[in-house]
């Protein structure tokens, strides 16, 4: 078991699917979990889950990620409240069913989607997870060893047809990403991406699904790469995306970081543009 018993987390997200997942694994290994939702009854429903056990390291936030100022107001209160920021996870998102419950039978279209929607998802989606980060980044240079977790998605996912807005505001929380790990290394901050790597069985898959639930990505497999990232035995390591659906509890960190782990985003693609004078970082 890891034992995280000095660590103050952030999730976002936290009343269900992934983010009920992360609460429920980083409360287990002694962390002091902030919930973060909009949805208060599942912030309840969560609470009431760890009555008794786990009781005092949990506490709980009503907030839309998408707004600057509740995001800074929330992170402050939870820095005062817990005495400290250690890790961040970025979990929360609208998936395609805030559209249409059916959206993975019949795809979504441009002449289906207005402006409101696209904002609202990319608001949540992109947005969002700037707005935490942004507000908590002064809280993870303080502490020992900052960590951000960012839950994007798989690359199919991004470029699936007719799953816009989903697709392309996970791509630039990708990209986010990818510029966070390297602006904050010299801070001592990791930042890595942990994905499903495919469909898992959360609300975000509808009931409509075609294939059986039971072959779906368990919520649980994120937070294997999670919890080792934010360990003694993750310290420095940043810059990667975890394939958590292939992710095997039962074999060791060396087999699983060569089965799952590669660069996060398209650093590949990135190595040669069409620069004045050589390539951007030649001096």
């Amino acid at each position: 078991m890891t034992d995280l018993s000095k660590q103050v987390v952030i999730v976002t997200g936290a009343a269900g699917g992934f983010g009920k997942s992360f609460t429920n694994a980083f409360l287990a290994a002694g962390a002091k979990v902030a919930a973060l939702d909009v949805f208060e009854e599942g912030l309840v429903k969560l609470s009431n889950d760890h009555r008794g056990v786990n009781e005092q390291n949990l506490k709980t936030w009503k907030i839309n990620i998408a707004n600057f100022d509740n995001c800074k107001m929330v992170v402050d209160d939870i820095v005062k409240h817990f005495g400290g920021l250690d890790v961040l996870i970025n979990n929360a998102a609208l998936g395609m069913g805030f559209v249409r419950d059916d959206h993975m039978v019949v795809g979504v279209g441009i002449d289906e989607l207005t402006p409101d929607i696209w904002n609202e998802m990319v608001g949540v989606n992109l947005t969002g997870p700037w707005n935490m980060t942004k507000s908590s980044i002064e809280y993870l240079r303080q502490s020992s060893g900052g960590r951000i977790i960012n839950v994007t998605t798989s690359f199919y996912g991004m470029l699936w047809v007719k799953n816009q807005p989903y697709g392309p505001s996970k791509s630039g929380f990708e990209a986010m990403s990818a510029g966070h790990a390297e602006e904050f290394f010299g801070d001592g901050i990791t930042v890595n991406v942990v994905v499903p790597g495919g469909p898992a069985d959360t609300p975000m898959i509808s009931a409509n699904f075609v294939h059986d639930r039971k072959d779906l990505v368990s919520p649980k497999a994120m937070t294997y790469p999670a919890l080792w990232l934010c360990s003694q035995e993750g310290e420095g390591i940043t810059g990667n995306r975890y394939l958590a659906g292939l992710w095997d509890p039962e074999k060791s960190i060396e087999e699983n970081r060569k089965i799952t782990e590669a660069p996060i985003a398209w650093p590949g693609l990135a190595k040669n543009p069409v620069w004045p004078a050589g390539k951007p970082n030649d001096k």
